[in-house]
């Protein structure tokens, strides 16, 4: 290698070393401030050092990149990162030494391992741009799979946590977001009970359920029969309207909300649930004609024709040969409609004021109140996030398929 090559080797090493270093120990500082109670904070020079120390692991030839490589890289890190620390390892002798430590050993682990995948086209071989470029994309592909994950987990578990403390516990440290496990289980998930007996929440769940189920039914009902006519009949300005299908998402909601409050007043739709049904599948109708009309296209037009030649009429054909074969996308329409209608809360605050018929996201949003402890707020949104995010994971195949359906043609 050359001397400038030696250069690059040397400082995309050691810089990326340094950037992990002060990213993960930011991260596990900050879950074990929750885990905790208390603040944990390592000092920049601790961070630096150990990002400098694991950066080395660049010079290394791939040969060499074992379990045991790994292993004793985070050991060494480790006990660096006690060694630099003045007292304990992040620097509050008031939290607990022993989780300390194995924040230390698990921070360092991550980052040895990070570095390992960063820098397996690294070494003091050939470098190249090539092999340079692929360094930087793969530690920045993990770093946007941890930066997703952490916006994402770590609302969600603030969310869950506090929704299980009670408001004197909360009172006292509101860091602290740690359930008292020693407790019964009434007291743990009070809560919950609270909403369900007190404010009515089995009955949202109940109304956002029948909304949402009768959402998807009256999208696939237009949908299916106007996507196929997109995909398959001719007929003058079928192109126009095939690529402006959605130019609705253009307009944002918020601008239709208003007339559409003024005419629901005024034609008695307001707060009742069939203005919802008017306004839902309105919104959702052309995102579902958008993803069928390409799947349409991708099913064999010869499969119909065969059909139609043994005497079905066209309905028969859709009924008996199109939909089962569209079966993939349909799930997938239907579960993005779903997911839409359960969550919408814009539509619903503006036209419902009756708290017997309130959605879910209407509901939740009347615990945010001062006289709503904040606990059962964080109970409402676990109970309106959960039912959709297993709905999603178990249903998350045929989404897959329906999106990626009729991207390629034949």
């Amino acid at each position: 290698m050359t001397a400038r090559q030696w250069q690059t080797l040397l400082f995309t090493s050691l810089g990326l070393g340094v950037i992990w270093a002060f990213v993960i120990f930011a991260i596990l500082a900050a879950g074990f401030s929750l885990l905790e109670g208390t603040g944990l904070m390592p000092s920049s020079v601790q961070i630096t050092i150990c990002g400098l120390m694991a950066g080395m692991l660049g010079l290394i030839p791939i040969r060499r990149r074992t379990r045991g490589l790994i292993a004793g890289f985070a050991l060494g890190i480790s006990l660096l990162f006690h060694l630099l620390a003045t007292d304990t390892p992040f620097q509050n002798p008031e939290a607990n030494p022993l989780l300390q430590s194995l924040g230390a050993l698990l921070g360092s682990l991550l980052l040895v391992m990070v570095l390992v995948f960063s820098f397996r086209t690294l070494g003091p071989g050939v470098l190249n741009r090539r092999r340079w470029e692929l360094c930087i994309l793969s530690s920045l592909q993990v770093f946007g799979f941890v930066f997703f994950t952490v916006i994402v987990v770590l609302p969600f578990y603030v969310m869950l946590m506090t929704s299980l403390k009670s408001q004197q516990a909360l009172l006292m440290n509101p860091l602290d977001l740690t359930p008292n496990w020693r407790q019964d289980g009434w007291a743990i998930f009070r809560s919950y009970i609270e909403l369900f007996r007190d404010f009515n929440f089995g009955r949202y769940i109940g109304v956002s359920a029948i909304v949402s189920l009768a959402t998807v039914a009256l999208t696939l009902l237009f949908a299916i029969p106007g996507a196929y006519a997109v995909a398959r009949l001719r007929f003058e300005g079928r192109k126009v309207l095939s690529r402006s299908i959605l130019l609705i998402y253009l307009v944002p909601a918020i601008v239709l909300v208003i007339p559409l409050y003024v005419i629901f007043s005024q034609l008695g739709l307001r707060n009742s649930l069939m203005g919802l049904l008017i306004v839902y599948p309105a919104t959702t109708l052309p995102v579902a004609l958008y993803m069928l009309q390409g799947y349409f296209r991708g099913i064999p037009p010869e499969l119909e024709e065969a059909a139609l030649m043994d005497g079905c009429s066209r309905m028969v054909a859709i009924r008996q040969v199109t939909m089962p074969l569209s079966i993939p996308a349909l799930a997938s329409v239907g579960l993005y409609v779903f997911m839409i209608a359960w969550n919408e809360f814009l539509f619903a605050f503006m036209f419902l004021d009756d708290p017997s018929i309130f959605t879910l996201p209407r509901g939740v949003v009347s615990l945010n109140s001062s006289e709503v402890p904040r606990q059962h707020l964080m109970a409402g949104a676990v109970i309106s996030t959960v039912p959709i995010l297993i709905l999603f994971l178990w249903a998350e195949r045929f989404l897959v398929k329906g999106l990626t359906a009729g991207s390629v043609k034949g």
